[in-house]
């Protein structure tokens, strides 16, 4: 007896078990989803709004730290012309680099074991006489007769003699300290990131370089090179300017009678004269009014000096050290330090002109470069 049954429709799949599997029948696959679509477009354009908005305020929250980050790159660049210098001497990168770290460290401690007390003391000695100058300032008849008006000269000595302004400017006892404590943990911070971007500075840069395609890594690492130089030569540069600045107002106040205030003004000066364009200024009109507060020939003595000196300043030494390290003309220099003041304050201002020299130079090699070749 033959058997009639049919046999069973074949599968193409089997399971592991050995049993066939029948596939289900789901359909002929659609067509893909049109990404110009107006709910497609609206979708992954929102997406990327909220994932920007998100980064945006992220970045904002480590704003000060990505500013401390910033400093010490352009210290770190700033050294980096002392460790080429050694480079160039025969000594090998790692004893360079060792070697401006150790100087640079001693150069600190130096400063803080001999410098720090005598400003410390000086400024002292101007605070004891700040009642004093009130006084005589109070003898003026012009000063009199406000004074008998609104009471100016009493109420300002009041608030410079209790200290309320000291606590108004940092909220009390306490926020002074914690006022103090900030800055020396960023300065330590900053000098910790400083020396370890030297060190690795050139790690870093071979880093950065790798990102380019192959095609293109030779000339932007010559670009980025040159950068690194561009702003090292500027951070160099603005601390030779700064110290000639504090040296030569050191030397005047001796010379004019006011060495008892001599180094604390100085370093003043020194400290004022790298915030480009008014810096200079703002440290000749304190050291000019501590003058005619003690003596009025001192006073015209201050103004007599430090308008010749700017002028030398301007001129002169400011153009020969920084002829090698930034091209950058007088307008855009003036604008730069403008908009990095509003954004970010004093520091923003130090680092416009280096960034403005390097954004201008990368402008005339890669876009106007491109421009002619057309």
């Amino acid at each position: 007896m033959t058997d009639t049954s049919q046999p069973a429709e074949a599968t193409d799949e089997e399971d592991s078990a050995g049993v066939p599997v029948e596939h289900e029948d789901l359909g002929v696959p659609g067509p893909p989803l049109d990404h110009r679509a107006p709910f497609y477009v609206g979708f992954i354009g929102g997406l990327g709004a909220l994932l920007a908005l998100w980064l945006a305020l992220n970045v904002q929250a480590i704003g000060s730290t990505l500013m401390l980050v910033v400093v010490s790159l352009f210290l770190a660049a700033g050294l980096n012309p002392a460790v080429e210098f050694f480079e160039r001497h025969g000594m090998r990168r790692s004893y360079a680099v060792l070697t401006v770290i150790l100087l640079f460290l001693l150069a600190l401690a130096l400063f803080l074991v001999a410098i720090v007390p005598v400003i410390a003391d000086q400024v002292h000695a101007l605070t004891n006489n700040v009642p004093q100058w009130l006084d005589d300032v109070q003898r003026n008849r012009q000063v009199q007769r406000l004074d008998e008006e609104y009471d100016i000269v009493e109420k300002v000595q009041k608030y410079v003699t209790d200290g309320s302004f000291v606590g108004a400017l940092f909220g009390g006892a306490v926020g002074i300290g914690l006022a103090v404590l900030g800055a020396l943990f960023n300065g330590f911070i900053v000098v910790v990131l400083t020396l370890y971007f030297l060190a690795s500075l050139e790690n870093t840069r071979s880093a950065i370089y790798r990102l380019a395609p192959a095609s293109r890594r030779d000339r932007v690492s010559k670009l980025g090179d040159r950068i690194v130089r561009s702003v090292g030569g500027y951070v160099s540069g603005a601390f030779i300017v700064a110290m000639c600045a504090g040296i030569s107002s050191l030397v005047f106040l001796f010379v004019a009678g006011l060495g008892q205030y001599a180094v604390a003004l100085a370093f003043v000066v020194a400290l004022l004269d790298v915030i480009p364009m008014i810096g200079a200024t703002i440290g000749a009109v304190i050291v000019t009014a501590i003058a005619f507060a003690t003596d009025w020939k001192i006073g015209v003595a201050c103004v007599v000096f430090y308008i010749v000196y700017q002028q030398v300043e301007n001129y002169v030494i400011y153009p020969r050290v920084m002829s090698k390290s930034v091209d950058v003309p007088g307008a855009v220099t003036v604008i730069a330090a403008l908009i990095g003041a509003a954004l970010f304050g004093v520091i923003g201002a130090l680092l416009a002109i280096p960034t403005a020299a390097s954004i201008l130079m990368l402008v005339r090699e890669v876009w106007v470069r491109r421009q002619d070749e057309r």
